[in-house]
């Protein structure tokens, strides 16, 4: 989703992120997926450059869910060393709530007039187990014809005869 990152709108996509990730029974994600969303896009709103325009995508890859934040600043954020943030600081927390509630977290430059700052979260096994089982058969109160019963047995070392053709007129 395209939106501009302004305080009133993060709360919305934590709410659009949240019902997402019911859809797809991944409950168990979204206090950390919130978070993790929350904090790029409040790293948006106060520091990106020109405008305050991004993309939020999350994707559900085979074991883990990657959520990304495309912003139109092409500066790499600077993650502070935590030990170096004032205690009563308000900010400079962020990225490092990030890698910690995440498998992995980075960013990379995209394109020429922009960059991607993204996070991993692992799903949980019964989440992976549910999606990687087949859709759930009907079961027939009459058995299927047998592959061997449906037709005259057919011997394919012998073709059949046809009648002679050809080339010539006449």
């Amino acid at each position: 989703m395209e939106l501009q990152a302004l305080p009133s709108r993060i709360g919305q996509v934590r709410r659009i992120v949240s019902a997402q990730l019911r859809y797809w029974h991944l409950d168990p994600l979204i206090d950390r997926a919130a978070l993790g969303v929350t904090e790029l896009l409040t790293n948006v709103h106060q520091h990106a450059q020109p405008d305050k325009t991004c993309t939020v995508e999350i994707e559900l890859l085979l074991d883990r869910l990657m959520v990304s934040v495309h912003d139109h600043d092409p500066r790499l954020p600077v993650v502070e060393e935590i030990d170096d943030v004032a205690p009563l600081a308000t900010c400079g927390r962020g990225l490092a709530m990030v890698a910690a509630v995440s498998e992995s977290w980075g960013v990379r430059p995209d394109g020429e007039s922009g960059k991607v700052v993204w996070f991993t979260l692992p799903t949980p096994a019964a989440a992976r187990a549910a999606a990687a089982r087949p859709p759930r058969r009907t079961v027939l109160d009459k058995p299927a014809h047998r592959f061997t019963d449906i037709g005259p047995r057919v011997d394919l070392r012998r073709p059949e005869h046809a009648p002679a053709r050809s080339a010539v007129v006449g």
